[in-house]
């Protein structure tokens, strides 16, 4: 680790390869606390390169419990985090805005670093049960076209690293990580991130990547998801676009608007409240605006479309739903 960090320090990268084996060394518990730590202070001052952070996403993916669902066409919905907004979950909200809409949604989620409130503490509390196991994972896509891939029971090997992020409570290159290591490799994707220069590392991933549709979005007052508070930069396999609210008849919205509450059980009340129809025209919209994004990468339809789409499943509780159906089959 020493040497590396010394290379790190003189301002040069690491290969694909270099950068998969130092993950492998740190997940196998190689080195302690205090050489992680510097480790990944490293990547805080400094740019991550494309070869460095697949690198990484190759040691994780190899190290992971696999989840095989090739006999579905799966997209997930997640974003990096780091953000600090402290949104409520529009993400996860909108994941289940699209199972409603009959796409088979693979959620791959955590408990929260740098918010109150994670896409698995607000499923936790509300009942959804997490699995490893395939055969309850295809049974929740095939009744409820939506399974939780929680990110401790894929990704064991980081239990030695878990400790040490959350007692830096800053975003680190793992936050990059997260959407590009859900274990069934989905092959649709809509990825929320946290600054412009992630968006263009993750399109020149993602552009290696072979039957791959996505879509990259970022906000542009800094929000790793469409926030409907400024205009949001939007990558695809095909173009690079600035979506406004008002590309979609909507007003722009105020940032308190969006706010995720000041505790786990505030932010269920969100939740549900959108589900049942009760959340306030700000929630709703910016749920249904990140659904037809989602919505419109996987159908490979106009965005406008997809919004109608979105929409319905909201209105016709499809999406509230999907959820119940998946704590029924938790219990």
């Amino acid at each position: 680790m020493r040497e590396i960090i010394k290379r790190l320090l003189n301002h040069e990268t690491l290969s694909i390869q270099e950068s998969k084996n130092i993950l492998l060394d740190i997940s196998n518990g190689k080195f302690n606390n205090e050489q992680v730590v510097s480790f990944l202070t490293i990547f805080m001052y400094r740019s991550i390169t494309s070869d460095e952070i697949m690198g990484f996403r190759d040691a994780l993916i190899e190290l992971s419990v696999k989840a095989d669902f090739s006999d579905y066409s799966t997209l997930d919905l997640c974003g990096t985090g780091g953000d600090n907004k402290n949104t409520f979950n529009i993400s996860t909200l909108a994941s289940f805005v699209t199972a409603g809409a009959g796409v088979h949604v693979t959620k791959h989620g955590n408990y929260s670093v740098s918010s109150i409130c994670g896409s698995s503490n607000v499923l936790e509390y509300l009942g959804v049960k997490f699995s490893n196991h395939n055969e309850f994972l295809k049974k929740c896509l095939d009744q409820a076209k939506i399974c939780i891939l929680h990110a401790p029971l894929f990704h064991p090997a980081m239990k030695s690293v878990a400790p040490i992020r959350k007692a830096l409570q800053l975003k680190t290159f793992f936050n990059i990580l997260g959407p590009l290591v859900n274990p069934c490799r989905p092959k649709n994707q809509l990825v929320g991130v946290y600054g412009l220069d992630i968006l263009r590392l993750y399109k020149s991933v993602f552009e290696k990547e072979s039957k791959f549709k996505y879509s990259i979005i970022y906000s542009l007052d800094g929000y790793d998801e469409v926030s409907l508070t400024s205009e949001t930069k939007v990558s695809t396999n095909n173009k690079d676009f600035i979506f406004k609210p008002a590309d979609l008849g909507l007003n722009r919205i105020s940032q308190q608007s969006i706010f995720g509450g000041n505790s786990i059980k505030e932010a269920a009340k969100i939740f549900v409240d959108v589900l049942n129809l009760r959340g306030t025209k700000e929630q709703v919209n910016v749920v249904l605006a990140n659904s037809a994004l989602a919505i419109s990468t996987y159908k490979g339809i106009n965005i406008n479309d997809a919004y109608e789409i979105a929409k319905k499943s909201l209105k016709d509780k499809d999406a509230l739903q999907a959820l119940s159906k998946l704590i029924e089959l938790s219990r």
